[in-house]
């Protein structure tokens, strides 16, 4: 048998070799103070950037690191050398090279790390899902590490945009409040002409099994339903609400979020960035005068307007936690909710379903926060990136060329008035739009639950606002065994009126979410009248009459995990009031609580050790109420005692 041709190589220029090499010329900038004081890896550190080809006589200029989330390989002319997991990190690179020739160019020295984000989208419905929350915290870690690893650095410009690197991304940058931090979020994908957007995109494989589409058309919308090949989606999903939130935060700068993948303007926020990162530097600004309580505020406040991602309860916990500041409970989460109004138009919640391009040129967040702060619902004197309060870019963003040349822009492009997209509070109300979250409580969620009730289809609620739903359970311990009852058309499919109870998919396996599903219900005939109740949590394009973070977690003996096929499930939720219960109303609570667990729950097979490990860590943190984060303090004293106090998490 002939040995493989990859075993060597017929090229004989790889044995033009050589052992030593004329080093760099010139020499550094180093004084007889510093060779006696510094730290011998300070030294070190400019011999190697002479290595790498700096100029050595501008080694000395302050340095500044720029981290992002890129992933994949791209040529210079755009096309793929390799393929990164998603489009929000395909085109990051060039923001981090735009940003880096603006700090050379003003004297300064850029470094660049990585470390790339995967996506909730290609890992629905598949095991990889079990690694996606726990990543989270991984990556914070990774990227804290890496700001501490330069020392020298004066400043951190983090660019990132997806689902968790985003996230992953703003915990670091609090995290590190010893030093200037700026947010760059990468913007969005553009809608594709005559194609359906991403998040429609992923019900194919359900509408195909229903019959309701064509093979071919199947194969030509799953094709081009990206506009462009950079951006997080094109919906207010947890990706392009992880980037209103970093702007409402104060760490981006005004009109950043939502910006355009690939445009000009996208660009030219990178190099805006870099610029004022070493103003915050020449200032003695840092990450830690500007993530305040005052700023948790103004992002759970923006985060309500805009009907943002059930998701961020869990993320800006987190954020707040990073910063050594107080985290939100679902008693805030629930208190402004209360008191501000949606006022966004967007993917998924509608009603009209506009794109969050369209968003941006209709003038994103700051444009929302000139209603929010009328209401006196901001706080202004909140600092910023800036330089300067929330209040005055405000001042300087309601004046500005820029919001009055692209609020124009959609009209000429899309015929669409900007006040449509962004409503008045006056006009919101009248469009019917309701608040973003709703907490739930009930026998079947002690500790609570939530539902996104922005995304409940409206003909489903009735003229008192109250949504209520009661109908048989039919319930699954696993995501594949409800993905494929929802696909049949035989005798097991799911019926209009259904109870879909998903248990055992909490925080102890990864806390996965549930897209296929939630989506797949949405698109489907009858859909909209089956309820989902499940410990797992939500893509933040999720819509429908959809209940999550159940907990106690049917891992954590919580009922959910003794329901049986059949038993009725009553979910009420007061879209207006936003209060709710949910309940089973079939068995009294003696019955239930007797009941072993359900025979159809079983341990995942494929839980990795290191997700068993972030679910133990997050567990005596505070759970999934608390954000899923590791209290460091907390785990320390636990282990002195031998672990054996258990911690509760956070009820609501």
């Amino acid at each position: 048998m002939p040995a493989p041709d990859f075993l060597d190589s017929a090229d004989a220029a790889i044995y033009t070799l050589r052992t030593t090499a004329r080093g760099p010329s010139g020499e550094l900038p180093v004084s007889a103070e510093l060779l006696r004081s510094a730290p011998s890896g300070q030294v070190f550190g400019l011999t190697q950037n002479a290595g790498m080809g700096w100029d050595p006589r501008k080694l000395l200029g302050r340095e500044f690191l720029i981290l992002s989330t890129q992933g994949g390989i791209r040529a210079p002319d755009g096309t793929p050398v390799a393929l990164g997991y998603h489009t929000g990190h395909w085109e990051v690179g060039l923001l981090m090279e735009a940003a880096a020739r603006v700090i050379s160019d003003r004297g300064g020295i850029p470094f660049a790390g990585y470390v790339s984000d995967p996506c909730d989208g290609r890992t629905n419905g598949t095991r990889g899902m079990l690694d996606s929350l726990p990543y989270r915290n991984d990556a914070a870690i990774v990227l804290r590490r890496l700001i501490r690893s330069l020392p020298t650095a004066r400043g951190v410009l983090g660019i990132a945009t997806c689902d968790k690197g985003l996230p992953a991304m703003t915990m670091a940058l609090a995290g590190t409040p010893q030093l200037p931090g700026v947010l760059v979020p990468g913007g969005v994908t553009l809608l594709a002409e005559e194609a359906e957007d991403t998040a429609k995109v992923q019900t194919l494989g359900a509408r195909f099994a229903h019959g309701e589409i064509e093979l071919s058309y199947a194969a030509e919308m799953g094709c081009k339903a990206c506009g462009s090949p950079g951006g997080g989606c094109q919906f207010m999903g947890t990706a392009a609400t992880s980037q209103v939130v970093g702007e409402a935060l104060g760490l981006s700068l005004p009109h950043s979020a939502l910006s355009p993948s690939g445009a000009p303007i996208w660009l030219d926020l990178a190099r805006r960035s870099a610029r004022a990162l070493m103003e915050l530097d020449r200032a003695g600004r840092k990450t830690g005068d500007i993530l305040t309580d005052d700023s948790i505020h103004n992002a759970m406040v923006l985060h309500a307007a805009f009907g943002g991602s059930s998701n961020l309860v869990l993320h800006l916990p987190a954020i707040a936690h990073a910063a050594g500041l107080r985290r939100p409970v679902a008693a805030d989460w629930a208190r402004i909710n209360a008191a501000v109004p949606r006022l966004v138009d967007v993917l998924p919640n509608g009603p009209t379903h506009f794109a969050t391009v369209q968003v941006f040129l209709a003038g994103g967040v700051p444009e929302v926060m000139l209603h929010l702060r009328d209401l006196g619902l901001l706080r202004l004197g909140a600092a910023t990136v800036t330089g300067q309060s929330l209040e005055r870019n405000l001042e300087w963003w309601e004046r500005s060329e820029r919001r009055s040349r692209l609020r124009a822009k959609l009209r000429e492009l899309d015929g669409i008035d900007p006040n449509r997209v962004i409503l008045s509070p006056q006009r919101a109300a009248a469009a019917g739009l309701t608040s973003t979250l709703t907490f739930l409580h009930g026998n079947l969620a002690p500790e609570g639950a939530l539902v996104k009730s922005t995304a409940i289809d409206p003909g489903l609620v009735g003229p008192d606002g109250v949504f209520r739903h009661e109908g048989p359970a039919r319930v699954f311990g696993s995501e594949a065994a409800a993905i494929a009852a929802i696909k049949s058309t035989g005798p097991d499919a799911i019926q209009p009126g259904d109870t879909v109870v998903l248990a055992g998919i909490g925080p102890a396996i990864g806390m996965p979410e549930t897209y296929q599903i939630t989506s797949a219900l949405k698109y489907l005939p009858n859909g909209q009248r089956v309820a989902l109740v499940t410990d797992g949590r939500f893509s933040g394009v999720s819509t429908g009459a959809c209940v999550g973070h159940v907990s106690p977690e049917a891992w954590a003996d919580g009922p959910i995990g003794r329901l049986r096929d059949g038993d009725v499930v009553r979910i009420v939720v007061d879209t207006r009031k936003l209060t709710g219960s949910i309940d089973v109303v079939s068995v009294d609570a003696a019955t239930l609580a007797g009941r072993a667990p359900s025979p159809k729950l079983k341990r995942h097979p494929d839980v990795p050790d290191d997700t068993r490990l972030w679910a133990a860590l997050q567990g005596v943190s505070g759970g999934s109420w608390g954000g899923c984060v590791y209290d460091a303090d907390r785990i320390c004293a636990l282990l002195a005692r031998g672990g054996q106090a258990s911690a509760q998490p956070e009820r609501p």
